[in-house]
């Protein structure tokens, strides 16, 4: 019986020594590769072990060792967007990926409005997505969602998972707004569009930072690799383990992101944290500042959700006015606004188009160099203060700035005892005259400063000003 056990044994190890090779969950038939770059390929195989990699677009030949732990990995060149290609990656039996497309890839992440399928959630619609869903036939759009995974130890691959070419049954349990940014994206490039959603609803920023990231914010409590995980997305650092870490470095353009809703009650470390979250992802990624654009959370009523807080630091437009003071704090980065779209009782807004066009919008004109149209909401610049009016100015307002034929009804103004009126505010080309009969000498203003509210100021492509705040009250 022992030399029954021992011969299995053997045969079980011989197998395992000439298995194939094996790659990334992430890379899969149907892939798209970031065009004219040189994109790492990864895998693993027995330690020692050459791998070749063997690119149909060049016939190139590409070889890498497995080093002590098996891992291999090579950086392969790619051409002009095109397709499709074949790869094959051998260490001595080899595997070949078809419908290989090289084209423009970005990373989708954040917690729930990012994680939304076209479908949408139960008894939660998206605006008009049956029918983008049911025209979604495209073969130049592909995505691949990479499978929720919350540990408390560093992964170094990802759950299994599958590229999928766009077709109504994989766009419509795909992310919303990920797929109305590459839909529009493919539309004015007319080229392949790889689309990775890497999200978790509900998720904290801190669940998307490393242990190491995190020691800049002592009071962030950074689990054991024993410890339980209680909140499978609001852990600190399982949801960087389990699914940004593994699929970091795969080659790509750029990020959007949308989340925040989960540390609406944390505005003034959200301003810290966020930015070092992106910083860690480019330090990741090896591919420097890349682009990072982020939609800003959505007014909601968040007094109905338990522990029902009210008023003060607990209004969201104090996360939102994070996002914004963000930017000056993210190289080569920039922020759809969607305060015209928000729901006071619902969290996810159903018109999930808006904020993947926007997004598309900001690339489109920042990266892919197209101009002649809107692609940047108007933000706060500054404030003059003449006798008891304020005079604010705005940014991405070039064109003007209009109300669409209504009175501007959320303007607040202020003194110095520090208590906000409502304003008559008047639109003067790319500026805001702002003034209340209650306030003599104007010392801040604030626009949409709300946890609901829906925005009425707009530039005169569209696109809704950002709120904001003038003070740091």
């Amino acid at each position: 019986m022992k030399k029954i056990l021992t011969l299995h044994l053997c045969l079980f190890i011989a197998l395992f020594a000439h298995a194939e090779v094996k790659l990334a969950s992430i890379f899969t038939d149907n892939m798209v590769l970031q065009q004219k770059s040189q994109v790492p390929i990864w895998g693993w195989s027995t330690a020692g072990k050459n791998v070749r990699v063997s690119t149909s677009w060049n016939g190139r030949n590409y070889s890498a060792k497995a080093d002590n732990s098996g891992k291999w990995i090579v950086r392969v060149v790619t051409p002009s967007a095109g397709g499709p290609y074949e790869l094959s990656i051998s260490d001595g039996k080899a595997v070949k990926l078809k419908n290989v497309l090289i084209g423009e890839v970005w990373i989708c992440g954040g917690q729930s409005n990012m994680e939304m399928p076209m479908k949408g959630f139960k008894g939660q619609p998206i605006l008009g997505s049956n029918d983008a869903i049911l025209k979604s036939r495209n073969k130049q759009i592909l995505v691949y969602t990479v499978p929720r995974s919350s540990v408390t130890e560093l992964q170094q691959n990802s759950k299994p998972s599958a590229w999928k070419v766009a077709e109504p049954e994989s766009v419509a349990n795909f992310s919303a707004t990920a797929y109305y940014f590459g839909r529009l994206l493919n539309e004015m490039l007319d080229v392949p569009v790889g689309l990775i959603n890497v999200s978790y609803s509900g998720s904290y920023v801190e669940a998307w930072m490393s242990p190491e990231n995190l020691k800049a914010f002592p009071e962030v409590k950074v689990p054991a690799k024993e410890d339980p995980i209680k909140a499978v997305s609001r852990t600190p650092t399982t949801l960087f383990n389990g699914m940004l870490y593994p699929i970091s470095g795969y080659g790509i353009k750029g990020a959007i992101f949308y989340q925040g809703e989960s540390n609406y009650e944390r505005p003034d470390r959200y301003e810290e944290m966020f930015p070092a979250m992106v910083k860690e992802w480019r330090s990741l990624w090896k591919q420097g500042d890349f682009p990072f654009y982020y939609v800003q959370i959505a007014p909601y009523n968040y007094a109905q959700l338990p522990p029902f807080n009210y008023g003060g630091k607990f209004n969201s437009a104090y996360l939102r006015d994070a996002q914004r003071k963000s930017l000056t704090r993210i190289p080569n980065s920039a922020m759809a606004v969607v305060l015209d779209i928000g729901e006071e009782n619902q969290i996810h807004p159903a018109n999930k188009e808006a904020g993947g066009k926007r997004l598309a919008l900001l690339a489109l004109a920042n990266i892919y160099g197209l101009n002649g149209f809107g692609s940047a909401s108007p933000l706060y610049k500054s404030m003059s203060v003449g006798g008891s009016v304020a005079t604010i100015s705005f940014e991405n307002a070039g064109n003007g700035l209009t109300a669409f034929g209504k009175e501007l009804n959320t303007f607040e103004i202020a003194g110095a005892n520090k208590t906000f009126y409502p304003a008559k505010a008047t639109i003067n080309g790319s500026s805001v005259s702002v003034s209340s009969p209650m306030v003599k000498e104007p010392v801040a203003v604030r626009y949409a400063f709300k946890d609901f509210i829906v925005g009425d100021l707009f530039n005169t492509e569209g696109l809704p000003a950002s709120s904001f705040r003038t003070d740091d009250w």
